[in-house]
């Protein structure tokens, strides 16, 4: 079995679990509501030390696609310092916090396209940037090579060392009572480039990523209920199932979290790092 076919089977494994124990569901079920506004960033912002680094392979001149960028919490940093940002993204919710986030900023250099990337058409810059969207393709490479073409100077992919909905599996087998199935991250992703003859630069960024359901440059939720609902945060749990997780996770509350003076550490969630993978595409 090739490194894509491995690929494209785990994330296939992941998807028949959610079907079977969630029902099917389309992209603004699973991305929309309050996971569209939980990624609603102030693009004003000053910059952490990962989204300087990201920021140092973009220049003033520059049209920086977007691939996946949901509510534009990467992107719309970078429209205030290159040309133009085109966010390619399959959620109409995703879309419409981006809009509304750019217009508040007064941001007139970014616009949006609703499309999955494999189906847009039309779409060319100087750098294409995608940040922890990998983990849900299964088609990786038709993917990868589209970016690659669309990509005039540089293809930039970020994803954690552990993919995030992974985070939560010890959560997912106290209320579904099984192992979850986890998303490839970039020990996968990597052979599959190499399988594609690409040789990318590996860097893993400095500032640990903020886990979603917290506050920029908040480590820990910092009270029992942000606690309780950090844990429900995510696509691990199905809507009809949270009632129910809620009273699992509260009687194991005391093995999930312990108190410390930065609040309440997760147990449960293990340290991860940012990591960034990139190259030069060559014409073909």
């Amino acid at each position: 079995m090739t490194a894509a076919e491995q690929y494209a089977a785990s994330v296939d494994a992941v998807n028949a679990q959610r079907d079977r124990l969630h029902g099917e569901q389309l992209p603004d079920a699973r991305w929309g509501g309050e996971t569209a506004q939980r990624y609603r960033y102030d693009p004003h912002r000053r910059l952490d030390a990962n989204l300087e680094v990201i920021a140092s392979y973009v220049q003033r001149e520059d049209v920086l696609i977007d691939v996946g960028g949901g509510a534009g919490r990467v992107s719309l940093p970078l429209a205030l310092r290159c040309r133009e940002v085109v966010n390619v993204d399959a959620s109409a919710a995703m879309l419409a916090a981006f809009e509304a986030v750019a217009v508040g900023a007064g941001i007139q250099n970014a616009r949006a396209v609703k499309s999955d990337w494999l189906a847009a058409e039309g779409i060319r810059g100087d750098v294409s940037l995608v940040s922890s969207v990998t983990y849900f393709v299964r088609d990786i490479v038709p993917f990868v090579r589209k970016l690659e073409a669309a990509s005039r100077r540089r293809v930039i992919i970020l994803v954690w060392s552990e993919p995030p909905p992974n985070l939560r599996s010890q959560l997912f087998r106290l209320v579904y009572g099984e192992e979850l199935a986890p998303l490839p991250g970039h020990r996968a992703l990597l052979p599959v480039l190499w399988e594609m003859g690409i040789l990318p630069d590996v860097r893993v960024l400095p500032k640990r990523p903020t886990p979603a359901g917290l506050p920029p440059d908040v480590r820990y939720p910092q009270t029992y209920e942000e606690a309780m609902a950090y844990t429900l945060v995510g696509q691990w749990l199905a809507p009809s199932d949270r009632d129910r997780a809620r009273g699992v996770l509260e009687a194991h509350f005391q093995g999930l979290f312990e108190r410390t003076s930065e609040g309440f550490r997760p147990l449960w969630h293990m340290d991860t790092r940012e990591l960034l993978i990139t190259w030069e595409p060559h014409p073909r």
